[in-house]
């Protein structure tokens, strides 16, 4: 399997607001992880929602899914990427932010 975006993730400021608009207005169904933290479970390309402000990028993250998450550490250092956060373990994987040249922030992560 090569790279692919697997994941996005938005800031929510309402978290169980948030989700009623995705239920209503689309039919998404989200799966709560903890208090702040819902995402939809499809398998293709998932919806997170980030409602930690802490934790909360400003916008949108991308998220790519990689085989190894330190290679592709590696990899995103050596292209002139910065890591923004550190490797960390979530609920099915772990995962790091980055910014890329241009300053999108964006992740990385490898499923458990």
């Amino acid at each position: 399997m090569s790279a692919r975006i697997c994941f996005v993730e938005l800031p929510a400021r309402s978290l169980g607001t948030t989700k009623s608009f995705y239920a209503a207005a689309f039919g998404l169904s989200m799966t709560d992880f903890g208090p702040t933290y819902a995402c939809t479970l499809s398998g293709d390309v998932d919806l997170g929602l980030q409602g930690d402000a802490a934790d909360a990028t400003r916008a949108p993250l991308a998220v790519i899914q990689v085989k190894s998450l330190e290679a592709a550490e590696t990899a995103v250092r050596g292209a002139g990427g910065v890591v923004t956060k550190p490797i960390f373990s979530f609920p099915g994987g772990r995962r790091f932010h980055f910014q890329d040249p241009s300053g999108n922030e964006l992740a990385a992560m490898q499923p458990d």
